[in-house]
């Protein structure tokens, strides 16, 4: 059965009150849901191809710039026109289950406690890491992978000089 002419779109969804919709006929309600889906997936794509266009127009800028001040993720800041672009490229560390194995029960046989150097769960938290001494660095090098995040942009307006 074709839906009626004053089906409601999704801009006129939102200010409806949830008891109104309610006490529509279930095929509408099935009808609205089914556009909802739809326009979900919509917007997932459209995001999906706006954020791929800012990495192409924004990921060498942001690479410079990182390089510029000495790093390889994080966030940078840089002027387009009258915006300010905020560019983050999350840092994402991997670390080899066996080798750190390995290593906590090195530890744990000359002495020592494994938790002050990894966590139970045989991850290791980089500022620990980075908090170690260069000799226990050293053992646990081989299982360190780093990779980066998917990177982000925004679009800022810039403040008036």
């Amino acid at each position: 059965m074709p839906f009626p002419d004053n089906t409601p779109g999704i801009d006129a969804l939102i200010q409806l009150p949830a008891g109104e919709l309610a006490e529509m006929p279930v095929d509408l309600l099935a009808g609205l849901q089914a556009d909802l889906t739809h326009a979900a997936h919509q917007l997932k794509a459209a995001t999906a191809r706006f954020n791929a266009a800012l990495e192409l127009r924004y990921a060498a800028r942001a690479a410079d710039a990182r390089r510029a001040c000495g790093k390889d993720t994080g966030t940078v800041r840089f002027d387009d026109g009258d915006f300010t672009v905020v560019a983050d490229l999350p840092k994402r560390v991997s670390w080899d289950q066996d080798h750190l194995a390995a290593m906590v029960e090195r530890i744990r046989a000359v002495g020592d406690d494994p938790a002050q150097y990894v966590d139970v769960v045989i991850k290791v938290p980089e500022r620990k890491y980075t908090a170690w001494p260069a000799a226990i660095r050293n053992g646990f090098e081989p299982a360190r992978t780093v990779g980066h995040g998917k990177p982000s942009f925004q679009l800022e307006a810039s403040k008036p000089s």
